[in-house]
């Protein structure tokens, strides 16, 4: 699903994030993107930027959001197959 909010309340920076990162969430929120919702909690939602993941509360009664965590989205490995320049080379 798309998670975009056409207004934002704010967003309590619980565990005091740094400045950057509430700047992110903030654009991500309003430009909008991909969220899964929390099966278990209601309101709750894992939203990915390109580099990182938030996992957020959004409150139903005044619309503030509330990041509870966030972490670095692990890298794709890159195939390197078709680039034998860029490969190791393994000595034993």
């Amino acid at each position: 699903m798309l998670l975009r909010l056409e207004h934002l309340s704010g967003v309590d920076n619980v565990r005091s994030y740094p400045n950057d990162i509430i700047g992110e969430l903030e654009q991500l929120l309003l430009a909008g993107g991909p969220a899964s919702p929390d099966p278990k909690r209601k309101n709750f939602y894992d939203l990915e930027s390109p580099e990182r993941t938030f996992f957020i509360h959004i409150s139903p009664i005044n619309g503030r959001v509330v990041l509870v965590a966030t972490w670095l989205r692990a890298r794709k490995a890159v195939d390197l197959a078709d680039q034998p320049e860029a490969s190791l080379r393994c000595t034993a």
